[in-house]
């Protein structure tokens, strides 16, 4: 069913154009595009006036990007999935891509820079990449969750979610191939930048620059 069927006098259309402040067609436009296109069409120039929260929010959620790009990405060099936990990664490895680029784009010289990256392993085998992978992915819909609420701009604010729910959809995508259930509760949680960053950096994944360890590959 598509909504010409459903919306015979145009109504929801309407109600649409008014809630986005733009025309049917447009709006219709900016939904092809994908949640990654739909960031950087938001912020058009105007995203030179960004303010000091929404840039801290915006690399925030870059820092996450740049994590799970990189952890994909490693895997799909690797090719270390076959069946469709190689058809996940891939396409997830995509989508991660996508939401780095327009997060830069957005950010321009105020993006903080991708890290090193040392998966420890995660990357080399398919059961340590479907366990880190879920895990990967539970984080970012709580965190996202978790900044959604602070972000002041609309225009951030509509794509940001746009991602939201995509990175939900990975995150119930890797749980059920990984045996687990897709939604296991009602309510989500969301969680703080700090305890997200703590986690984070409780992996070991991110490389100091000044280490002598030089993993295999990085991001």
């Amino acid at each position: 069913m598509i909504l010409s069927e459903i919306d015979r006098d145009d109504a929801i259309a309407e109600a649409l154009d008014a809630l986005h402040g733009t025309t049917r067609a447009g709006f219709f436009r900016r939904a092809a595009l994908g949640s990654a296109a739909l960031l950087a069409a938001s912020t058009t120039p105007a995203s030179a006036a960004i303010g000091k929260r929404d840039e801290a929010i915006l690399n925030y959620a870059l820092t996450l990007e740049y994590v799970q790009d990189s952890f994909y990405s490693e895997v799909e060099r690797l090719g270390t999935l076959s069946g469709a936990l190689e058809t996940q990664a891939k396409t997830v490895a995509a989508h991660e891509r996508a939401h780095v680029k327009a997060f830069r784009e957005v950010l321009g010289s105020r993006a903080v820079k991708r890290p090193k990256f040392d998966f420890r392993g995660a990357t080399e085998d398919a059961d340590s990449f479907r366990k880190t992978a879920v895990a990967f992915e539970d984080l970012a819909v709580a965190a996202y969750k978790g900044q959604a609420p602070l972000i002041q701009s609309r225009a951030y604010l509509v794509p940001a979610l746009a991602i939201h729910s995509v990175e939900a959809r990975h995150a119930a995508w890797i749980r059920r191939l990984a045996g687990e259930v897709p939604a296991a509760d009602a309510f989500d949680e969301p969680r703080s930048m700090r305890s997200t960053l703590a986690i984070v950096a409780d992996t070991h994944f991110v490389v100091n620059t000044r280490s002598r360890r030089k993993p295999k590959f990085t991001g």
